[in-house]
Formats: structure tokens, C-alpha cells, sequence
């Protein structure tokens, strides 16, 4: 597709975790290296990006959600993802590094000067307005639940495919206010009835769906305190 559009330089993200579409890192050297292989022989300048794909990037999951995380981290917003911030910054500096007279290191700092200077949020404005900006305003879904922690304890793993699987239940992405907006990410201290997530949906029926869906399995593996440290001396010995 990339090719068929012209492109002769191309990024390539691969995110890395227990429940991203590749499991391993060895899978992901492999795919890197399968990816050169390919780009050398058509003649494509490749870079492939190793990244950290233990949870969702952003707190959004599904069209407005996603959307808002995005403008929020353009607008240089202090509730903009600190995470979808840096993965951006980090994508565009390798990009921004394809220019020969940029040198490797300095994409990113160019890349943050034009976040934080306003150029990017320009950028964007004038691509929504050479596209035809949308008349009509879009708004999370009317139903809403807060999906509760169930103990006390330490965030050590969200599951990104449960996590997708109830933004899908919950109307996303065809309904454009439906998903999933996550309030705790991987490392997070909560206590019992912390709110996790909420879900959001514009018909009842999916509404339904994705909340038995969540109360089946959360996505969210919280250890009781002290359970860790237990579980790493074991492992020590």
C-alpha cells in the first residue's frame, strides 16, 4: 500500500508485549529483519521501530476517544497522554532523521520544538480543513459505567486484547462515541473500588455486551501489596 502511494522512505512500529500481535522479542528481530530484507529489494529506505507494547498508548480506545487523546497532545494540553506524547515525538524525530542533514539524536528535539511551538497543531488544523472538517460534532456515548478495581494492590499488567475486545462490544469503532477511556495504567497503586476505566457505548445492547464482558475479565492483573515482592524473592531462589 505504502509503495502504491508513492513512498520510498518508510517507519515501521512494531510494539512488543505479552498481548500485542507479536508476543516476543525475537519475534520482533525476526519480523525487523524480514521487513529489510524486503525494503532492500524494492528499493525502499527502511527504519523499524522496537517499541513497548505491554499496555494501550493513550488513554482512549475507539474514534472520539482516540481523537480527543490526539488533539489534546497537539494542543500541548497538561492532560495530554505523557505516553502518546513520547511515542510520538519518538516516531517523528526517526522520521525527521531520514533528512541527511539531520543528524542521528536531533530528530527528536526538532520534533518536540515543533509540537511545542504550535507548528504541529497548524499542521493538523490545515489537513482537517483540505480534507472537509466534519459539520457535525462528535461526543463520547450517553451510556456510561466505571469498571472498578476489585482489590487493593499494584497494577502489573493490562490486557490489550481483552482491553480491545470490549471497545469492539461497546459499538467502536463504527460508533464513533463508543470505547474504552483508561484512568490507570501499568505500575498504578489503587485501592479496592478505584475506578479502572470507563466504558462508553451509544446503544444499549452493545452497552450490555461489553459490561459482561468486563465483568468477566477486567483486562487489568492487580497484585495484592507485598505479593510481589514475594513473588520475586521466589523467583530469586
Amino acid at each position: 500500500k505504502k509503495l502504491a502511494a508513492g513512498s520510498d522512505h518508510l517507519l515501521i512500529d512494531i510494539p512488543v508485549g505479552a498481548t500485542a500481535k507479536v508476543r516476543q522479542m525475537r519475534e520482533a528481530l525476526a519480523l525487523r529483519r524480514l521487513f529489510e530484507f524486503v525494503a532492500d529489494r524494492l528499493g525502499v529506505h527502511l527504519e523499524v521501530l522496537i517499541s513497548d507494547g505491554s499496555q494501550p498508548i493513550g488513554n482512549g480506545i475507539g474514534p472520539v476517544l482516540e481523537a480527543r487523546d490526539v488533539m489534546a497532545v497537539l494542543r500541548n494540553e497538561n492532560a495530554a497522554p505523557f505516553d502518546l506524547r513520547q511515542h510520538a515525538l519518538q516516531i517523528a524525530g526517526r522520521i525527521l532523521e531520514f533528512d541527511p542533514d539531520v543528524r542521528g539524536g536531533q530528530g527528536y528535539a526538532i520534533a518536540r520544538d515543533i509540537l511545542e511551538s504550535g507548528r504541529a497543531l497548524n499542521k493538523m488544523e490545515a489537513i482537517i480543513t483540505a480534507q472537509g472538517r466534519q459539520q457535525r460534532c462528535f461526543s463520547s456515548g450517553q451510556l456510561q459505567r466505571d469498571i472498578l478495581a476489585t482489590r487493593a494492590g499494584r497494577i502489573t499488567a493490562i490486557d490489550n486484547l481483552q482491553m480491545a475486545r470490549i471497545a469492539r462490544l461497546s459499538g467502536a469503532p463504527m460508533a464513533k462515541g463508543a470505547g474504552v477511556d483508561l484512568f490507570c495504567k501499568h505500575g498504578a497503586e489503587v485501592e479496592c473500588s478505584t475506578p479502572l476505566y470507563r466504558i462508553y457505548a451509544e446503544y444499549p445492547s452493545e452497552f450490555e455486551f461489553a459490561c459482561a464482558c468486563a465483568e468477566l475479565d477486567c483486562g487489568f492483573r492487580i497484585a495484592a501489596p507485598g505479593v510481589e515482592e514475594l513473588q520475586r524473592d521466589l523467583h530469586e531462589k
